[in-house]
């Protein structure tokens, strides 16, 4: 039996190539857009990739499904439910397909969105009973899926709950759970691990909402802290469910003299080094969103608007294209170009630089007096404990200078780590703010265990 997981790290996304190798067959489950390492895979282990298995209309990334058809002709399987705009064979709760030696059996399990299936893995030559599933997006390490992706949160919750209790959970206790997706991803909770994969007894034993056996308990602890849903989240699911596409990402080179004209006519420069080489010194006016950092395609979606050009500025030419791909992972493809020979072009033409201030957080302790601080974490953090007198906005929602804050004085910005902040500081600079501050190499939680004190919020109202 072939099985191998595949991940996209940016995004927290996991995909599957699972077959048999004496029959020659694989099938590639929820596949990720870039799909040369499902190829490389196939010709290594000298199977044939013949169907592609979606576990559901993905909201968070573009889906691979189209460039894996024209690669191999493969055939795409999806739930009924979903009724994608493309040539598929759908199926229904109970269906199964025969890879070999493996059989992968369909449990319908609604909650994440209504057509949502996982996938069972039966290794007949070893025994009758699923030894793995699939879970895609209902099951998670140590979470469960959001239920608020594709219809009303509650009735997604309630789905969710039946979908466990009636599918996955009946499971054998050692059936392993692979999930499709892992800690970062912003389909789950708070509660997502790194790990790879768990087992169903596991899960039950240590997967806190699992001990929950009374729905509308259930239901109330599902959304009571569902974080921001993902940007364009409804573009990407309408990417996923139209016409195949297989078109390959292309970027075009571009010199300074060409990016500081885009610049001038509203394209967003996108600055993708670390934000160490940003602070230093960037275009003026450059957001920054380092592509070394996890999330990078999503905080791009964020903060760049749905049709503006993006240009992308790298420490070289693959840093900058590397970029570009990560960016059509999230359907952003209004890539403008990206500067030639990375900043070391711009500088080496002498053209002008900013820079932002950084600090540490032990810094700012010494200087509280004199900044204003934004914090920048999600409403729930902040609620959870923050420096007194600190401004709230969530880093994505930074789109001038907030009220209350005076643009003149130096604007000290934090989050948890130091990676949000450095976004918010250079949209803080982008938006007029003459001394944005990034606090880098740790945030509010540093802040905290050095024993300076922090105070709460009274928790906002979920909103419907």
């Amino acid at each position: 039996m072939i099985f191998r997981q595949i991940t996209h790290d940016d995004l927290g996304c996991a995909s599957y190539l699972i077959g048999d190798e004496d029959a020659g067959v694989a099938a590639v489950v929820d596949p990720k857009l870039d799909i040369e390492e499902y190829l490389a895979l196939a010709r290594y282990m000298g199977v044939r990739i013949e169907h592609v298995l979606e576990t559901h209309n993905h909201a968070d990334h573009v889906s691979g499904h189209g460039r894996l058809v024209a690669a191999t002709g493969a055939t795409v399987h999806i739930h009924r439910d979903a009724e994608p705009d493309y040539e598929h064979e759908p199926f229904d709760d109970g269906w199964e397909l025969a890879l070999g030696s493996v059989t992968v059996r369909a449990l319908h399990t609604p909650g994440h969105r209504p057509e949502h299936t996982a996938f069972a893995l039966i290794d007949t030559a070893r025994g009758p009973e699923p030894w793995a599933v699939l879970t895609g997006d209902t099951l998670f390490v140590g979470d469960i899926a959001r239920p608020d992706l594709a219809v009303d949160k509650e009735e997604g919750a309630h789905g969710m709950f039946q979908s466990l209790r009636d599918k996955l959970l009946s499971l054998p206790g050692a059936c392993e759970v692979w999930p499709g997706h892992l800690g970062g991803s912003l389909c789950g909770g708070p509660g997502m691990d790194m790990k790879v994969s768990s087992t169903i007894a596991y899960e039950l034993a240590h997967n806190d909402l699992l001990a929950e056996d009374d729905e509308e308990r259930f239901v109330e602890r599902a959304i009571g802290s569902l974080a921001p849903q993902p940007p364009n989240f409804q573009a990407i699911v309408a990417r996923n469910r139209g016409p195949l596409v297989a078109d390959e990402v292309h970027v075009d080179a571009l010199t300074p003299r060409q990016v500081d004209e885009l610049r001038d006519a509203g394209a967003l420069v996108v600055d993708v080094r670390t934000d160490l080489q940003f602070d230093d010194a960037h275009i003026p006016g450059a957001v920054c969103n380092p592509a070394v950092r996890a999330g990078f395609g999503t905080k791009l979606a964020w903060v760049a608007e749905r049709d503006q050009p993006i240009v992308l500025v790298g420490r070289d030419d693959d840093d900058a294209v590397h970029a570009a791909h990560l960016a059509a992972s999230v359907g952003i493809s209004h890539i403008a170009g990206y500067l030639a020979g990375g900043m070391t072009s711009w500088r080496e033409e002498k053209r002008p630089t900013a820079s932002v201030e950084r600090i540490d957080v032990a810094r700012l302790h010494e200087r509280i007096d004199d900044v204003q601080v934004l914090d920048v974490r999600e409403r729930q953090e902040f609620d959870d404990g923050h420096i007194e007198g600190s401004a709230h906005v969530p880093y994505h929602d930074v789109r001038g200078v907030p009220d209350g804050l005076d643009p003149a004085r130096p604007i000290a910005v934090i989050c948890s780590s130091g990676q949000r902040s450095a976004v918010a500081a250079s949209l803080l600079a982008r938006h007029g703010a003459a001394r944005p501050v990034h606090v880098a190499d740790g945030g509010v939680g540093t802040w905290q265990r050095e024993g300076w004190p922090v105070v709460t919020s009274e928790p906002q109202p979920a909103s419907r």
